[in-house]
């Protein structure tokens, strides 16, 4: 076992030990605050969990670089390794105990994804790949679907902290849904991007994701044989926010929505 290997098998012992966090998250009594946005909530353990992914990861790595959703956003950094982290990522479903929520961890090697875990500890579904090797959930590999989207579901995002882009989330929610057989939402871009992923659905789009809500899923979504890109048909990049159009591949969905 290389280094990297070695790595690459404690950074899943970590997210796994986060995802204890979650699970022990006493709900009565949570400190709950508003950041900038509609309804965008960060809670005491979305902290909790940050701190120890950041500790612990850069224990690894020491010369890596590390963006966590819960520090100031960072766009210029050049380490050749780079975190990018997201320790609840469906905050609002974990405050309200909505059991769908998702610790997500990426390494990036020269902006580009190597590794990544997407843990939903509610349910013990680890998503994980490593570059050029696969995609995998609980140690199973998975695939994207043979479904086109009409035989498919269409996971819809609502851009919910911005207003200004609402209407044209609407607007697309309606055509993916007169196409779709039927649509789902689920309050976790990680989560919905694995879905499409594991072959449980056809497509996922959101008008705007930052970065540590899609590295560690798009890597995944990859390795399954799926795509991933902007709305307009874009590759993406990991560091700035972005839309997101991740799919099966079977179709160019994007030409639904021009």
């Amino acid at each position: 076992m290389d280094v990297l290997d070695n790595i690459y098998e404690n950074i899943r012992k970590t997210v796994i030990d986060c995802g204890e966090l979650m699970l022990n998250a006493n709900k009565s009594n949570i400190s709950i605050r508003m950041k900038e946005g509609n309804g965008n909530f960060v809670t005491e353990y979305d902290v909790l969990i940050q701190n120890k992914l950041q500790k612990e990861l850069l224990e690894l790595m020491p010369d890596a670089g590390f963006i966590g959703e819960e520090n100031d956003f960072q766009k210029d950094i050049k380490n050749e390794y780079v975190f990018i982290v997201d320790p609840i990522d469906g905050t609002t479903n974990f405050a309200r105990d909505i059991k769908t929520s998702a610790i997500s961890v990426a390494l990036l090697k020269d902006k580009k994804p190597i590794f990544a875990f997407c843990y939903n500890a509610y349910i013990n579904e680890m998503y994980e790949a490593k570059k050029g090797y696969g995609a995998f959930l609980n140690g199973r590999e998975i695939h994207v679907s043979n479904k086109k989207l009409k035989e498919g579901i269409a996971e819809c995002g609502t851009a919910p902290y911005y207003d200004d882009l609402k209407k044209r989330s609407i607007e697309i929610h309606n055509i993916f849904a007169s196409i779709a057989s039927d649509v789902r939402r689920f309050g976790s871009a990680v989560i919905e991007i694995c879905n499409v992923a594991s072959g449980k659905a056809e497509l996922y789009f959101e008008l705007k994701l930052m970065p540590w809500d899609y590295a560690a899923a798009s890597l995944i979504l990859e390795e399954a044989g799926g795509t991933i890109k902007t709305i307009e048909g874009e590759h993406i990049q990991f560091f700035n926010p972005t839309s997101i159009l991740a799919s099966n591949g079977l179709e160019d969905y994007s030409k639904y929505i021009k």
